[in-house]
């Protein structure tokens, strides 16, 4: 009995000695008010901005308002739980998310938590969600391309690595479209891709899940989705949660795409937020800050220094407008912050242009530094020619005597529009993109009637693909047309005109006129 009793008293003694004595000190406070995912909290008088506090069962919140006897708290989880006088205490960490390779392929939610029901995901790893964007040393000049393998885009509008190019129009344009042809386009650019869903529907969410597990897309993109049925502090929270971790990516040299679909809705939230929390409203009802809330989500998005590795983030911000209105408040502050915009016009989209891209009202201020040499070499007039060619149309449209050269540039004009039509989830390589603009400025589609342009368009492309796989794999690899392969071009393309138009039953000289 003895020896069991000392053999207890060790066992005692070896377990108190793991016990390291020590204290945690932590402000306490208690809830004075509640409701709508906002509390007002008093007492933490050390707590800091943006600093997570937690209450007595477990739910956490973010300091969101700091005021002289007490703080506005938005709460990230179930405010039911909660009610008023329940204790809060301050933890001293600010909000961070955590950040792995093994998020790539799992949709999750602006705190980290999995969505997609195949488990949680356990890393050590952590990134602040708001961090000071990268300095002008810090930073490179942007000077390698993101293809899109969108045809009007990445031959007029180019979007190069590290910048910001808004995706702005009214809804049921095809913003998103744009964005996940993009990520899609990806799979052999080596660009791990984001895409951040604020307030979308939960069956829109899934849908675009389920596109991209059917191109194969999901092993190196990440969705981050708060959803339309989710708290407004979730919301705003979303887009801050998707760049963190894009720059862990980032930071380790890597390319990052991020899509934010769409800032529209964040603005939304953040509104709410701030009108629960009784700040002193502007124009449109929106806070004074508005305009720093995608200012320093934006800056984010960069090109690093060699120094620091050369690892970007592209960000594309969706902007939706009502009625066509750039001139709204929150559509004027995105596009002084970004880098360019590509605007979906309504009417285009209706009468089947699609992508419906106003190239007037569109730009990238990047411009030929985000193309390849041969992309810029044989596109440099191609977006002032469809614009002048839209003009002439509309100015046209009532008149039946034009002279031969307006005619010319309309008959040419017709026919681009008509060969940037893309059918949605066909990204289409910037070889195969270089080979067919060529062919479209140096006037060979001129006599080929509009009706027909995507059958050449694609028979033509096959027969490159039988015939010419070798200068479709030069382009790619040289990144430019040389001499020798533009006399290649054309020979090709004077024997495949010649088997179309017997196919088809077209005479050589003729010229139709749409």
């Amino acid at each position: 009995m003895t020896k069991k009793i000392d053999y207890l008293i060790e066992k005692l003694e070896q377990e108190a000695n793991k016990i390291k004595p020590g204290m945690e000190i932590f402000d306490r406070g208690e809830i004075l008010t509640l409701g709508d995912g906002i509390a007002t909290v008093s007492g933490l008088p050390q707590v800091m901005y943006n600093e997570i506090v937690e209450f007595s069962n477990k739910v956490k919140g973010l300091a969101f308002n700091l005021e002289k006897d007490k703080i506005g708290v938005i709460i990230l989880g179930d405010y039911l739980k909660l009610k008023q006088g329940d204790l809060v205490r301050s933890t001293g960490q600010v909000l961070a998310i955590p950040v792995s390779e093994k998020f790539l392929g799992r949709i999750i939610n602006p705190l980290g938590k999995t969505l997609d029901g195949k488990g949680e995901i356990k890393t050590n790893k952590t990134n602040t969600l708001e961090k000071i964007a990268p300095g002008v040393v810090d930073r490179q000049g942007v000077d390698a391309p993101l293809q899109t393998g969108i045809k009007a885009i990445d031959s007029m509008i180019p979007i190069g690595r590290g910048q910001r190019e808004l995706i702005i129009g009214d809804r049921g344009t095809g913003k998103t479209a744009i964005a996940i042809d993009t990520i899609l386009n990806q799979k052999s650019e080596k660009v791990i891709c984001i895409y951040v869903a604020i307030g979308q529907r939960r069956a829109r969410i899934a849908k675009i899940y389920e596109k991209l597990r059917q191109q194969n897309s999901l092993d190196y993109t990440i969705i981050v989705a708060a959803n339309a049925s989710d708290p407004a502090s979730l919301q705003y929270i979303a887009p801050y949660a998707g760049c963190a971790i894009g720059e862990f990516f980032m930071n380790q040299g890597k390319d990052v795409l991020i899509v934010y679909d769409d800032l529209s809705k964040h603005a939304w939230a953040y509104r709410q937020l701030s009108l629960l929390l009784k700040r002193p409203s502007g124009r449109e009802a929106y806070p004074g800050d508005i305009f720093y809330l995608h200012s320093r989500l934006l800056e984010r998005a960069c090109r690093l220094s060699d120094k620091l590795g050369r690892g970007s983030i592209t960000a594309l911000p969706i902007i939706e407008t009502q009625s066509g209105d750039l001139s709204a408040y929150i559509p004027t502050n995105v596009i002084s912050i970004t880098d360019g915009q590509i605007y979906l016009e309504p009417d285009l989209f209706f009468a089947g242009v699609r992508p419906a891209i106003n190239v007037g009202l569109s730009v990238s201020r990047v411009g030929g530094a985000a193309q390849i040499k041969a992309m810029r070499k044989i596109a440099g007039q191609l977006r002032l020619d469809l614009a002048q060619y839209r003009e002439l149309a509309a100015f046209t449209q009532f008149s039946t005597d034009l002279d031969l050269e307006t005619k010319k540039k309309i008959e040419r004009g017709s026919r681009i529009s008509e060969l940037f039509k893309q059918p949605q989830y066909q990204p289409m390589t910037v070889e195969k993109q270089v080979a067919i603009v060529w062919i479209a400025t140096q006037g060979y589609l001129d006599d080929v009637p509009i009706d027909l342009i995507h059958q050449f368009e694609e028979k033509f492309l096959n027969f490159l693909e039988k015939k010419a796989k070798d200068l479709l794999l030069n382009i790619k690899k040289q990144k430019e047309v040389s001499s020798q392969m533009e006399t290649k071009l054309k020979k090709l393309i004077t024997s495949f005109k010649k088997d179309f138009k017997s196919e088809y039953k077209l005479e050589e000289n003729q010229e139709d006129v749409g």
